[in-house]
């Protein structure tokens, strides 16, 4: 489970004294203690990797947004941190799909459903998260499936 892979990480970090590693470590930590307390009123996920996977997609994607932010800010140094964090939590994210298998996974999908029109698309998007979340971006999954609904 990745979660456990997490915990050896953090554990090598502490003993090889890798601050910047550990660090990181800690608010990958930190960031699915807050998601398993907000699920508490909720129902708890089926698998828990795509929970974690969720979980490290949304830590990525917030911190290409603070790279892109201190890029333009004239801040490199800052930039540089945000991607050596990048790249400890992209190295617990499972394999992401080619683009190719992407679009063929979006495709069975969209066959399984039958989904003819845009008006399918929150059943099809539903069905491919179910899936595929951690596998494939949700963003390129949406403009997959409008292409694949409109033509």
């Amino acid at each position: 489970m990745l979660r456990d892979d997490i915990k050896a990480a953090t554990i090598t970090a502490m003993k090889a004294r890798d601050s910047a590693t550990l660090g990181t470590l800690r608010l990958i930590s930190s960031a699915l203690k807050n998601k398993d307390i907000e699920l508490r009123t909720g129902t708890a996920p089926a698998d828990d990797d795509v929970l974690v996977a969720d979980v490290l997609a949304k830590m990525i994607k917030q911190r290409r947004e603070s790279i892109d932010m201190f890029d333009k800010g004239g801040r490199p140094e800052l930039a540089a941190a945000e991607r050596a964090e990048v790249a400890v939590i992209e190295s617990f994210m499972p394999a992401q799909m080619s683009a190719a298998e992407a679009g063929a996974a979006v495709a069975a999908v969209v066959a399984e459903l039958g989904a003819t029109s845009v008006k399918d698309m929150g059943k099809v998007m539903a069905a491919v998260k179910e899936r595929f979340a951690g596998q494939m971006d949700m963003g390129q999954a949406s403009v997959l499936v409008k292409a694949a609904l409109a033509g």
